[in-house]
């Protein structure tokens, strides 16, 4: 057997027996996989995310595919990001160049 069709029988052992133990979480066995919470951040400062990056407003919702008008009511308190918005701000904040990377990508 060749090695490139073992690596792929070895992958997709592993997300079988990936999804069996998700399977088995959601049915109430906490021995089998493991469960991340992920923390969002209750506030996040969008104009010192933006500034940051040394980006107009413009510039900063045409790159990372975000409403000028949405980005500029969030920066005068108008409005606050929910939850979606502020882990992606979160991440931009982060690793911009994996988010271009990303959006680049298609």
């Amino acid at each position: 057997m060749n090695r490139s069709l073992k690596k792929a029988r070895s992958v997709g052992s592993e997300i079988v027996e990936a999804l069996q133990n998700a399977v088995a979480y959601a049915k109430g066995d906490h021995t089998k996989g493991r469960a991340h919470r992920v923390l969002v951040p209750p506030r996040i400062n969008v104009k010192q995310v933006r500034r940051k990056l040394g980006l107009s407003q413009n510039d900063f919702a045409e790159k990372f595919g975000i409403s000028a008008a949405t980005l500029r009511n969030w920066e005068q308190g108008r409005r606050q990001p929910d939850g979606p918005a502020r882990v992606l701000l979160t991440i931009i904040d982060r690793e911009p160049a994996a988010v271009q990377r990303v959006l680049l990508s298609r």
